[in-house]
């Protein structure tokens, strides 16, 4: 059951505080809350959800406002829930209509909205914030007039009106960061082409431990270990097996407290490890014999769900140790990481990055508008050709916004034939060097080419800003460091993160126009004093006399 509020009808003023002390309207959560489009994020939230029927839901604002204050501040989940509860800026950024000292809801629920929000919750909210910067700016009023000159200096050359000084400024909007460039149709018709698209790929590394082949096999090891042991207390069985745990347990420390083990020495730990786990897996399978088919088995959701895991394991180390190679498809490098909590579907992906060659997490395909709103448009535990991706993320594009990027900026990878002849179909330039042998220079085309060569470097430092936007998200946001236990939750907790930059590009747009105005209303009243030969610093003193102004 939905219960819903709207956001529209609480003011900072309007909030319920016990004590005499009034709240400050200034403080950083409540200009936020400002210029959040909460009502657009709540519809996108309760898609899928039945209106009347079922146990009422938390407000949308309260689930929306704890996710992006908890990837704000990078707290837990139940850090996040304790910093609300004791602080009523919080409190009021999350829609409460009054302050309270009890919890707003419990800690453990932040999984089951990690579970809810899906891909098309999170690309309803991308809308939104892309509906909020277009069409529902503020609108600065017009800068009030400078006072007249004195009647001392009429003499002065004539001073320049207020509203002719700011015409040579620039407007706010186009000096926004990464302002895009200029359509090439005129302002009466329906724009075609307009903005530029930056896209490129990342990968964000879960908050495993750094996998071995010999940890792995001894984790597998302990888990049918523990397998045997509910299987021989729930069967009843006459006799325990015997798995010669300590042996093994000895064999593995021998060689994994070794600094540098030699190959022979680490293979011949690989052999050890392997070979008790194939008996163990065989007395299993001997316990589970008897057990007509399709009979639950006797054993807890966890421990089967990694009786499964462990198998896969065991058939990919076996065909590396035979092969002597060290790769094989779809590898499993996590089955016992901390919490003890299974994350099988991570995968190592080879980067090649300088100190790390191989990251183990999701990777992900990122495109960023011209007004830095970034968007995660693929995302694998696979390794994949972002190239790919070009095409699907151009149509995005054109959904969302309503017209083609008129340039597209990505490293050479993405500058396929395919790619840039379909580019090319749809009028789009993508910023790249030609394919082919390049031209040779002569006296005729040498300015050419060097103005040419200049703009692929202009087009090429125009991408850096996607690389910024990932060191963001990873140095301040934590996003190479997800600590969600499964593929979905993870899904929603790096979605998360890339919503909380946007609404903070979408505070510095929705703010940015007032400082702009008011510094180049200081600018022009400063120039237009100057002209009329006054002394501003007479004026901004208190006891200043007004006739004493004229120098």
């Amino acid at each position: 059951m939905i219960r819903t509020t709207s956001s529209t009808q609480l003011t900072i003023a309007d909030f319920d505080w016990p004590f005499d002390t009034a709240l400050d309207k200034h403080n950083r959560w409540v200009t936020l809350s400002e210029c959040i489009p909460w009502d657009a994020l709540a519809e996108s939230y309760y898609q899928g959800f039945t209106a009347n029927r079922g146990r009422p839901m938390k407000e949308a604002r309260l689930v929306i406002g704890a996710v992006i204050i908890k990837h704000k501040l990078c707290l837990s989940d139940v850090e996040t829930v304790q910093q609300i509860q004791e602080n009523p800026y919080l409190q009021f950024f999350v829609g409460l209509p009054g302050y309270q000292s009890t919890e707003p809801f419990a800690a453990s629920l932040f999984v089951e909205i990690r579970k809810r929000m899906g891909d098309a919750v999170f690309e309803g909210f991308h809308r939104a914030i892309i509906a909020a910067h277009e069409g529902q700016k503020p609108v600065t009023p017009e800068p009030p007039a400078p006072p007249a000159p004195s009647t001392a200096s009429a003499s002065v050359e004539p001073v320049l009106d207020s509203s002719q000084a700011m015409s040579s400024i620039t407007s706010p909007e186009d000096t926004s960061p990464l302002a895009a460039p200029e359509s090439s149709t005129t302002a009466t018709d329906t724009p075609t082409h307009q903005g530029q698209l930056i896209v490129d790929a990342t990968v964000v590394e879960q908050a495993i431990r750094f996998p071995t082949d010999l940890s792995l096999l001894n984790e597998a090891r302990e888990f049918s270990e523990k397998i045997i042991d509910a299987l021989c207390k729930n069967l009843n069985a006459d006799a325990k097996p015997r798995t010669y745990r300590r042996k093994a347990r000895s064999a593995y420390l021998a060689v994994a407290k070794q600094k540098r083990p030699g190959t022979n020495v680490l293979r011949r730990g690989l052999k050890q490890q392997l070979q008790y786990l194939r008996r163990n897996l065989g007395y299993i399978e001997r316990l589970l014999a008897p057990i007509p088919q399709g009979t639950p088995l006797p054993l807890p959701r966890w421990l089967l769900y990694r009786y499964w895991v462990i198998q896969h394991l065991y058939q990919q180390q076996w065909h590396m140790f035979q092969s002597n190679t060290r790769r094989c498809d779809h590898r499993i490098v996590s089955i016992y990481p901390k919490g003890h909590k299974s994350q099988p579907y991570v995968r190592p992906i080879v980067r090649g990055k300088l100190g790390k060659a191989v990251e183990f997490g999701a990777k992900l395909s990122v495109s960023l508008t011209g007004d830095g709103l970034a968007h995660v448009d693929h995302l694998s535990w696979d390794a994949f050709n972002e190239g790919q991706d070009l095409i699907a993320q151009v149509d995005a594009y054109r959904a969302r916004y309503g017209h083609y990027p008129e340039k597209v900026l990505a490293d050479p990878l993405y500058g396929t034939r395919h790619n840039r002849d379909t580019l090319k179909q749809r009028g789009i330039h993508f910023a790249g060097k030609p394919l082919g042998r390049p031209k040779q220079q002569t006296d005729e085309n040498r300015e050419q080419l060097k103005q040419a060569k200049e703009q692929r470097r202009q087009d090429y430092l125009r991408r850096i800003p996607i690389e910024g936007k990932f060191g963001q998200g990873k140095r301040a946001y934590r996003l190479n460091d997800i600590r969600a236990k499964r593929a979905n939750t993870a899904f929603a907790w790096i979605n998360s993160i890339f919503l909380v930059m946007n609404l903070l590009i979408l505070a510095r747009i929705f703010f940015a126009p007032r400082k702009r105005w008011l510094a180049a209303l200081l600018s022009a009243v400063r120039f237009a004093w100057q002209r009329a030969g006054l002394n501003p610093a007479a004026f901004l003193r208190p006891t200043a006399d007004f006739a004493s102004l004229a120098s």
